[in-house]
């Protein structure tokens, strides 16, 4: 490889780590909400899990990256499944624990969700998402110059290592991002409402993504991509947390 294919390898897979990032920043949230009732250790470990499993399936779908372009059903299964969370708990919290029994109905909740219930729902969620960033990772990587070295299913192998690389570093971040998460929202319980609301909201990205697909073409495919709708998507995602925790702050103060 001469110097000007380093550079260019070199400096997508940079661009590629800090999308990966920008990506695993919600994505972690969601995990954070799903393994937050658990004891500490189990916790970590239900992520741990989730991380082994998400790490398998993100390697053998870059050898099946033709047919994972297919398969809208599991986002629609995702966006489903995160609006059903974010619902479920907004009534929960909202709607049923204003007519008392609040004690009753968390000590129910916990009970419902244990370990590997968990760690199952973790694993979904991050099938969930990694289909959204092996996409948006191949689609980069393919610009890439071929390096010539061979080929590793439908990449070259050069291809191979950056997409490989930045999902790995993507799926670490995702991992701590959500361990961090977890301790803010027990730091300010006040959060958690605008943490379930959030997930909806991915929920909501992914129900643009599967409408966007070529094979529903409900809407044009190119709209999730668009500069406008990340920008509309992320600007209400900081609005949410500035209103919620503006809502906290004046309840507090009249307490």
């Amino acid at each position: 490889m001469d110097v000007a294919l380093i550079l260019e390898y070199s400096w997508v897979l940079l661009v590629l780590i800090a999308l990966e990032g920008v990506l695993s920043a919600d994505n972690a949230l969601v995990l954070a909400i799903m393994v937050k009732h658990l004891p500490e250790e189990e916790r970590k470990k239900a992520l741990l899990y989730g991380l082994a499993g998400a790490f398998v399936f993100r390697f053998a779908s870059l050898f099946l990256i033709s047919l994972l372009v297919d398969v809208w059903q599991i986002q629609a299964i995702g966006a489903l499944y995160l609006l059903f969370i974010a619902l479920n708990h907004l009534f929960r919290k909202h709607v049923v624990n204003k007519h008392g029994g609040p004690d009753k109905d968390k000590k129910k909740e916990r009970k419902k969700s244990g370990f590997w219930p968990t760690v199952i729902k973790v694993e979904l969620a991050d099938i969930a998402f990694a289909v959204d960033s092996i996409l948006a990772a191949v689609a980069l990587a393919m610009a890439l110059t071929p390096t010539g070295l061979g080929m590793v299913g439908s990449l070259d192998v050069g291809q191979f290592a950056v997409v490989f690389i930045g999902g790995l570093v993507g799926l670490l971040i995702m991992r701590f991002a959500a361990t961090k998460f977890v301790v803010l929202l027990e730091k300010r319980p006040g959060l958690e409402s605008a943490a379930f609301i959030i997930v909806g909201w991915v929920g909501v990205k992914l129900v643009v993504t599967v409408l966007a697909h070529p094979e529903l073409a409900i809407i044009d495919s190119h709209f999730p991509h668009s500069t406008g709708w990340k920008v509309f998507f992320y600007s209400v995602l900081v609005l949410i947390v500035l209103a919620v925790g503006s809502f906290q702050k004046n309840k507090t103060q009249k307490k």
